[in-house]
């Protein structure tokens, strides 16, 4: 198991000048949380990187809406993830039809992934709000 994974964001330990550092489940769960925020052509150095989530906040929330989040979060997940995590599971909630006790707003989609981590075989979940 990995042990000196970066924390993101990246912040420096004021004492040591050491890079903070996460265990590997959280730096996983960051590492799902930058490739679901980014949007495709973001980083300047892999273009293709990202889900483009951010781009669908303002589309009719439908079926067809929560079907194409989770389409990109899979095939985002395949391609740039696939060695980490083995994903179980996508489940989108839009804003307007969510659960009031989610607090979400019109336009914000809530994204929860359920996944096993290859190295370790732990079941994890992760929720992202995507504003």
């Amino acid at each position: 198991m990995r042990r000196d994974d970066p924390a993101f964001p990246f912040r420096v330990i004021a004492g040591s000048h050491r890079p903070q550092s996460a265990d590997y489940p959280a730096h996983v769960d960051q590492l799902l949380r930058q490739l679901l925020l980014t949007d495709p052509g973001e980083r300047v150095c892999l273009p293709e990187f990202g889900c483009g989530l951010r781009r669908l906040v303002f589309a009719p929330q439908s079926e067809a809406l929560e079907a194409t989040v989770r389409m990109q979060v899979t095939h985002g997940v395949q391609s740039w993830l696939a060695d980490q995590v083995q994903l179980t599971g996508v489940a989108v909630q839009a804003g307007a039809s969510a659960d009031a006790s989610l607090g979400l707003a019109e336009g914000e989609l809530l994204v929860s992934l359920e996944y096993v981590l290859v190295d370790t075989g732990g079941p994890r979940r992760l929720d992202v709000k995507v504003p």
